[in-house]
């Protein structure tokens, strides 16, 4: 049977990534469609324990559909991964007769939303916060799309300089743990090589490659590098390699950083961030719980948030041809 939903609490967890205020809006609008009182909580679950909550309504959400960042502000709760803090939570939002809660963010996040129901029977439902795109469950994370173009935009500007001085470009992008942001901006940034967690390149592989790209006429080059990949320590000792093997080139390092977190969502952050707010709501609405939603082949599905944060996402192998064969 699906459950009559009364009051119901969003809030932003963990890094921030553009859309963030787009999926705010979306569940909060949704929830005055429907009838529903709306609570933004803020400072994530630290704002949870805290009873940081302040009443939405759809005018409350004006003009933030094109802002980056979060408005209810996102921070990481040592206490929330305590029992005795999670009980702290539970309660502010029993005293406040919240019903549910809607947890905007990435796998830490997740994780702390599926611990919470677990123990105290909440239902919860989760959206696909993070630049990263390495939840598994959703084609496309909230942010991901807007961060793939403000790393395009950088590399093309790069480039310009690169190419005035014959220099060798160093490009370090996001990724700890998955290269997606690297892989699909460095083929749309026309980077001769990228180096990603997922494919050890090897320091020597790699020289040998930019000895063909010089071989071949490139006179400078463009190399994107995701911050977890594991040919060197760090992108600074890559440079150093490079230096030392090989003549000819002006080595250069440009670490893009939280830049990429920032700055407007773009058109398709805006929509995908308006859809799952509507189906995290309405899913609530029917009954489910302990579910995050996320697109998958053009429609908005369900993932348990278990599988959402154990699974790993793939590289997408079909990229890494096409990115061999461009950098020819």
């Amino acid at each position: 049977m699906p459950k009559t939903i009364k009051k119901l609490a969003v809030l932003t967890s963990g890094g921030d990534s553009p859309g963030m205020n787009a999926a705010i809006r979306s569940v909060v609008r949704t929830c005055a469609y429907h009838g529903i009182e709306c609570f933004g909580v803020y400072k994530g679950y630290e704002g949870l324990i805290e009873g940081d909550f302040k009443r939405m309504d759809a005018r409350s959400v004006k003009g933030i559909i094109n802002k980056g960042g979060t408005i209810l502000k996102s921070a990481r709760s040592k206490e929330f991964r305590t029992v005795e803090g999670r009980q702290k939570a539970y309660k502010q939002l029993i005293d406040a007769n919240i019903d549910s809660l809607v947890v905007i963010g990435g796998d830490g996040s997740f994780t702390g939303a599926l611990i919470f129901n677990q123990e105290f029977g909440f239902p919860v439902m989760g959206i696909p916060g993070t630049i990263d795109n390495d939840i598994v469950g959703t084609s496309h994370t909230l942010g991901f799309d807007t961060a793939l173009n403000t790393v395009v935009d950088a590399i093309d500007k790069i480039r310009d300089t690169a190419s005035s001085h014959n220099r060798l470009f160093f490009v370090e992008v996001m990724g700890r743990d998955v290269g997606h942001i690297a892989l699909n901006a460095g083929i749309a940034g026309g980077a001769e090589e990228i180096l990603i967690p997922e494919e050890d390149l090897g320091l020597d592989r790699l020289v040998e490659s930019l000895n063909r790209s010089r071989k071949s006429g490139k006179t400078s080059s463009i190399v994107i590098v995701a911050e977890g990949d594991k040919i060197g320590k760090n992108i600074f000792e890559l440079k150093d390699y490079v230096d030392d093997n090989m003549e000819g080139y002006d080595v250069r390092v440009s670490v893009l950083g939280h830049m990429q977190r920032g700055g407007p969502p773009s058109c398709f952050d805006r929509v995908l961030a308006s859809r799952m707010g509507v189906k995290a709501v309405e899913s609530l609405l029917d009954g489910e719980t302990n579910y995050m939603v996320g697109l998958l082949n053009g429609k908005m599905e369900l993932t348990p948030l278990d599988n959402a944060i154990k699974g790993k996402t793939k590289i997408n192998l079909e990229l890494l041809r096409v990115s061999d064969i461009m950098s020819t």
